[in-house]
C-alpha cells in the first residue's frame, strides 16, 4: 500500500494489518498521550506507520473521549519578557504531558481579560491558566462558580489554584543584600499594587528594613508599572534631585523596572554599581549580559509552570496555592555605598 502525499487514506486499520497486530495493539502503539512504549511490538508498529504515512487524529480521538487536550493560557502582553518566558515553560510542560497549549492576550483591563479567557473557552481547551489575575479580579471567582478548570501563576487571589514565586522572601533577598552592603538609604520601586506579586515583595523589603531598624522614607517607596517606561519614570523622581537626597541603593520589583532606573541614572551621570546600587527581580536572560550585569532575584519558572498545569487537574493534590523558592543572584550592578572623602 502507498502513502498519500498527507498520508489522509491511511487508517488505524490498515496499520494494524500491515504490522500484523490487533487494532487494540495498534492503537496503544501510536498514543501519544502518555510515554511511548519501547516494546519490539510498539516500535514495529512506529516503523509502519511511518511508512505509511499514517498521522493519527489526536484531536478527534480526544474529542471522542469528552476532550481537546489543549490548555488556555492568559498573559497580559508577550512584548513583556517575563510573561513570554512563562508561556514558553508552560508550554513545554503541557507538552510534556500530553497538551498543547494555546495562548491569549488580554492587557491590564478586566473586561478585556473576560472577553480572551471567554475566546479560550469557546475553542473548548481542557482548563485555563492565569497570568493575569488581580487581587480585585472577578474572573478567577467566575472560573470557580462555573467549574472550569484552572489555575493562576505567577500571581494569586489566595482562593483559587494558584503557582507563584514566594515573593515576600523575593523581596526580603533583595533588600537584606543591600543592607549587607552596608546599604541604609533604599529605594523601592513596586509593580502595580493590585497584584499579589507588587505586594509580596514590598512586604519582604518592610521586613527587610524593620529587622534593620531602618524607617524607609515614603518618597523613596513608589508604585509602578512593570513596564521599561515606569521604572524610567521612577528612577527621574529618585535621582532627579541633588545628589545629596539620592538613595544609595534601589530595589527594583522587575528587571524591566531596572532597566528603566538603568535608563535615569545615565541621564542624571549616576553611575550603577558605583554611585548607586540596583537590584531587580525575574533574573531575565538579558539582566547577566548587561555593561554592569545586573543583580537580581532568579524565580524557577520551570517548576511554577509544571506546577501550575498540575494544579489545573488536580487542584486538590497539596496545598491550592504552591510557592516556589526564590533565590538571589549578585552581580555587579550592587556594590556596597560609595565612600567620598
Amino acid at each position: 500500500m502507498e502513502p498519500t502525499a498527507a498520508g489522509a487514506s491511511i487508517t488505524l486499520k490498515d496499520v494494524a494489518a500491515a504490522s500484523g497486530v490487533s487494532l487494540s495493539t495498534a492503537s496503544r502503539a501510536l498514543d501519544d498521550r502518555g510515554t511511548a512504549s519501547r516494546s519490539a511490538a510498539a516500535e514495529h508498529v512506529r516503523e509502519v506507520a511511518e511508512r505509511l504515512g499514517y498521522r493519527r487524529n489526536s484531536f478527534a480521538s480526544s474529542l471522542r473521549r469528552g476532550e481537546t487536550r489543549t490548555l488556555g493560557v492568559l498573559v497580559p502582553r508577550l512584548s513583556d519578557t517575563v510573561m513570554a518566558l512563562m508561556f514558553e515553560e508552560l508550554e513545554r510542560a503541557a507538552s510534556s504531558r500530553g497538551y498543547f497549549a494555546m495562548v491569549a492576550t488580554s492587557g491590564d483591563d478586566p473586561d478585556d481579560e473576560q472577553r480572551a479567557a471567554e475566546t479560550l473557552l469557546d475553542r473548548n481547551v481542557d482548563g485555563l491558566i492565569l497570568a493575569t489575575a488581580r487581587l480585585d479580579d472577578e474572573l478567577p471567582r467566575r472560573l470557580r462558580k462555573r467549574g472550569v478548570a484552572h489555575a493562576l501563576v505567577l500571581r494569586t487571589d489566595g482562593v483559587s489554584p494558584s503557582s507563584l514565586g514566594d515573593d515576600e522572601v523575593g523581596g526580603y533577598l533583595a533588600v537584606r543584600h543591600l543592607i549587607d552592603l552596608g546599604h541604609r538609604d533604599i529605594a523601592v520601586v513596586t509593580g502595580p499594587s493590585f497584584t499579589s506579586s507588587a505586594v509580596g515583595r514590598l512586604a519582604g523589603a518592610r521586613r527587610a528594613f524593620a529587622e534593620a531598624g531602618i524607617d524607609a522614607p515614603a518618597k523613596w517607596l513608589l508604585a509602578a508599572g512593570y513596564g521599561i517606561e515606569n521604572g524610567y519614570t521612577a528612577g527621574e523622581t529618585i535621582l532627579g534631585g541633588h545628589a545629596a537626597n539620592r538613595p544609595t541603593a534601589v530595589f527594583a520589583a522587575n528587571d524591566n523596572i531596572a532597566l528603566g532606573v538603568i535608563a535615569a541614572a545615565h541621564r542624571f551621570g549616576v553611575a550603577i554599581g558605583e554611585d548607586l546600587a540596583l537590584v531587580g527581580y525575574n533574573d531575565i536572560p538579558l539582566s547577566a549580559r548587561l555593561s554592569t550585569p545586573l543583580s537580581s532575584v532568579h524565580v524557577p519558572l520551570a517548576q511554577i509552570a509544571g506546577t501550575a498545569i498540575d494544579l489545573v487537574f488536580n487542584p486538590d493534590m497539596g496545598p491550592r496555592i504552591r510557592k516556589a523558592m526564590p533565590t538571589l543572584i549578585p552581580r555587579a550592578s550592587s556594590g556596597p555605598p560609595r565612600q567620598f572623602d
